[in-house]
């Protein structure tokens, strides 16, 4: 039998976040319980699991051997703790659950296509079992991370930061990285430059998230102002990118700056590309989504934090080697989430290559985020020394001869 899965619906070193994330990070760390578009929902046991496709070995478990040992930043206890850098999968001295936050975007698509392949569950081996937890907005996935209902989560850079922030660089580390690219402004046919957009409603998926601040900066760059509250130049009208689609099929909004693969339904209803976020970074290089762990889980589960680590570089690995049967499984993989649907074939095509699928955590973009929101939602400054925890994965990554990646 499947597992369930639990849906959660609704939504330089030194940087400046804004005082609105951090109001409405605080919020999310006090409830996860209220609904609303764009703020968290109520978490709900549902199914069935984003499990492995009929025919597949890989479940939520699978068989492995001990490991444990003390968190460290260099790759010693995780050495020891992976055997040969990863091969014996990890298993606690007694069974432990392992809570697993992701969104239903193609932006997360190592998440999915690496549940339903049974990657994930194959490294972490049958003492661990997978407890899977969808959201819709990266502030409502921090939320539950910060109050203590997620381990790790694959989640934008902007609620990263916060999360950071808001604990006084306590609460999370970034482990990985996880998709680049896949973001984009979408605008109506009779948008023809960003100057069109004066007096006009443009969305993002949250107060605060990835695409926000990216939709804000971009404005500001260009002369037109924002403000939290939806004033200014341009209204920027936060809502879930479910709510996004429906009020420009309507035309309630000119346009959206979102990820994939709400980016391709919004052209499909008729809208056109006007800023691809990649045009925006030097190579199209961009982290789009990081993997974090909680300190708690990464002080307490040092050997479980390894082995899903290998099992992310595997599925990464298995996703460049087998791209038609990688956009196939993560579209399958959302089709089997509660509520979920599977991406019509056209929307899936256009989507795919928009996305470059890397562990790299592109460290040095996330800064540049951070001072991209200091600049439209300015707040106290933030230390972002310490972000990042990179030992364990570049254990891995040298027990396959690859190079380690870089943090800030």
């Amino acid at each position: 039998m499947p597992r369930p899965v639990t849906t959660v619906s609704g939504p330089g070193r030194r940087a400046v976040l804004s005082a609105a994330l951090s109001t409405a990070g605080a919020a999310l760390v006090a409830s996860c319980t209220s609904n609303g578009s764009g703020g968290t929902g109520q978490i709900t046991q549902t199914s069935p699991t984003v499990g492995p496709d009929p025919g597949t070995s890989a479940g939520s478990t699978s068989p492995g051997a001990a490991a444990t040992g003390p968190a460290t930043t260099g790759s010693t206890a995780v050495r020891s703790s992976l055997a040969t850098a990863g091969t014996t999968p990890a298993t606690a001295s007694a069974p432990s659950t392992l809570r697993l936050g992701f969104f239903p975007n193609l932006t997360h698509a190592v998440a999915l296509a690496g549940l339903r392949q049974g990657h994930f569950a194959r490294a972490l081996g049958s003492s661990v079992t997978i407890r899977q937890l969808s959201f819709t907005a990266g502030p409502a996935e921090l939320g539950a991370l910060l109050g203590g209902s997620v381990d790790i989560a694959f989640i934008g850079p902007s609620p990263t930061i916060t999360g950071f922030r808001q604990s006084g660089g306590t609460a999370l580390r970034v482990i990985a990285g996880a998709c680049s690219g896949g973001a984009a402004l979408v605008v109506a046919k009779d948008i023809r430059g960003v100057a069109d957009l004066r007096g006009r409603k443009v969305g993002s998926p949250q107060l605060g998230n990835t695409q926000d601040v990216a939709l804000r900066y971009y404005l500001r760059g260009h002369g037109l102002r924002t403000t939290a509250a939806g004033g200014g130049d341009v209204a920027v009208v936060p809502a879930a990118n479910a709510l996004l689609l429906q009020s420009f099929r309507q035309g309630a909004i000119a346009g959206a700056w979102v990820p994939e693969p709400y980016l391709s339904e919004l052209v499909a209803a008729g809208g056109h590309v006007l800023v691809d976020e990649a045009s925006l970074w030097p190579g199209g290089r961009f982290v789009t989504t990081n993997v974090v762990v909680s300190s708690a889980f990464l002080a307490a589960s040092p050997g479980v934090v390894a082995a899903f680590l290998r099992g992310e570089v595997d599925t990464v690995a298995w996703m460049a080697a087998n791209p038609g049967a990688a956009k196939a499984a993560a579209n399958s993989a959302l089709g089997a989430l509660a509520g979920g649907r599977p991406l019509p074939t056209a929307v899936l095509d256009q989507a795919w290559p928009r996305l470059t699928f890397t562990v790299d955590p592109l460290a040095r973009t996330l800064a540049a985020d951070a001072a991209h929101a200091a600049s439209v939602l300015p707040a106290p400054a933030v230390d972002l020394a310490g972000l990042y925890h990179l030992g364990p994965l570049d254990a891995v990554l040298a027990g396959l001869h690859r190079p380690a990646v870089r943090g800030l």
